[in-house]
């Protein structure tokens, strides 16, 4: 005891000196200067007397701080993924140039974060969990990244998501639509901004009963892996236990299916009226083309619960004409919100046509995360999750927003589109009409009914 006394008198703790300097830089304007930097004016931030944890705090040392994706760029969602590393693209061009839009979402920021410049790495995963793995991996240990992104497949998410809590560096997802990302698969390092199968079927199912009315038979096309299973899932418990439809076949086909022959073959046997197709990406595109081809389309009503980015491009809208769909983002937005409308002029200037909804939700989940960065005042990885965990209202293109806490899951609108006739189209990209802007919230199941528990942050 008498010896930690004295030691206190003489000698300087760390604590003490990173208050002391903090202080000092206070009264500067809480800056340094580093003449090294393209970045040079960088406000003093610290985790005070944390030890390391992660690529903290190696991977924030000198001027740039490496973030990373892993996204499909070959493979059934390649198009998809170039859509949303496009979004991520532009989130690192505004955070670095402290655009207005960006600054919108972010209010702290100012060029970079903290001082630093953000650099974009990107790899891709074929949408293949272990691939997205492995490059991550060798992010981590080559370029020390404090933050990891990409899925396309809610497969990548979920691995990534357990990938991250087991490394302890943030992981924000891009798309992922599995009920399990913030469910039972979630964890205190994961955290996702779209929306996913309870909502979609929660937004989509008042309105196909409206439609259609009660009592109707429906045939499934489901993806074999968490997303498609999950989707499929609390979509037709919807419409069973709210109008009395009836599943009469699902149909079930691997990642990556070309001929879906068998699978159309039995739907055209089982009855059914309508036509829910919860594939994704290639395949829906395929899947629609083929079920066209067999005349299963226009005699069964097509639904596509869960919205495909490029889908009514790719299958000609003549046959998404009618198509009532749950989508996270549509372009036409700009006319009811201001950010959606500085989003889709940057988005557009940049790359040549009207952002789909991956790029939109890359977009903003990068903005919310540099949010969480100037606010915590660090890139200590604890700290940021508590800034993501404090319930604080954000700003974003689709109106206000906001983290639940107990799962990571954002509070968001799911937006309700139908497709348009070609004659009904006013420009080339005026593909869907949006019908309903859903609050988020009730849309939304309990935190802990899909079997969320976060785990540690240390």
């Amino acid at each position: 005891m008498t010896q930690r006394k004295s030691h206190s008198r003489t000698s300087v703790s760390r604590r003490a000196v990173l208050k002391h300097t903090a202080a000092a830089a206070a009264g500067l304007g809480a800056l340094y200067l580093d003449l090294r930097s393209p970045f040079p004016y960088a406000p003093l931030a610290f985790a005070e007397d944390q030890p390391p944890i992660g690529t903290w705090p190696e991977g924030s040392k000198g001027d740039t701080v490496n973030v990373a994706a892993a996204v499909p760029r070959t493979g059934t969602y390649a198009v998809q993924g170039e859509d949303e590393l496009k979004g991520w693209e532009l989130a690192v061009e505004h955070i670095n140039e402290g655009n207005d839009l960006l600054k919108k979402i972010a209010p702290k920021v100012t060029k970079g974060l903290l001082g630093k410049k953000v650099n974009l790495l990107a790899a891709d995963s074929a949408a293949k969990p272990n691939q997205a793995v492995q490059a991550i991996q060798t992010f981590i240990n080559q370029n020390k990244i404090i933050l990891l992104t990409g899925s396309t497949s809610s497969a990548v998410a979920v691995a990534l998501n357990k990938f991250a809590q087991r490394e302890k560096v943030l992981y924000v997802t891009g798309i992922s639509g599995s009920n399990d990302t913030t469910g039972k698969d979630c964890v205190r390092y994961g955290f996702r901004q779209n929306f996913y199968g309870e909502t979609a079927a929660n937004a989509i199912g008042p309105v196909l009963v409206k439609a259609f009315g009660k009592n109707r038979k429906a045939a499934f096309m489901t993806p074999d892996y968490t997303y498609g299973h999950t989707v499929t899932k609390s979509v037709n418990e919807y419409l069973a236990q709210n109008a009395g439809w009836t599943m009469v076949t699902n149909q079930v086909s691997p990642l990556g299916t070309q001929d879906f022959s068998q699978y159309l073959t039995n739907i055209a046997n089982s009855g059914a009226e309508f036509l829910v197709n919860v594939n994704w990406g290639r395949d829906a595109v395929l899947s629609i083309q083929q079920a066209k081809q067999f005349g299963i389309i226009p005699k069964m009503t097509l639904v596509v619960p869960y919205q495909i980015p490029f889908l009514a491009k790719e299958t000609g809208p003549e046959l998404t004409a009618g198509v009532y769909a749950a989508t996270d983002f549509w372009w036409t937005l700009e006319d009811k919100y201001p950010l959606a409308k500085m989003f889709v002029e940057a988005f557009d200037k940049k790359y040549g046509y009207k952002p789909e909804w991956g790029a939109n939700a890359c977009y903003n989940q990068f903005a919310f995360w540099a949010n969480a960065v100037e606010t915590a005042g660090t890139f200590y990885p604890p700290a940021v999750i508590k800034a993501l965990e404090s319930g604080a209202k954000l700003q974003s293109t689709v109106g206000e927003v906001h983290f639940r806490p107990e799962d990571h899951q954002l509070v968001r609108p799911v937006i309700i589109v139908r497709g348009k006739k070609p004659a009904d189209m006013k420009n080339k990209e005026d593909f869907w009409e949006v019908l309903e802007v859903l609050p988020g919230e009730p849309l939304m199941q309990k935190p802990d009914a899909f079997g969320c528990k976060l785990g540690e942050t240390t």
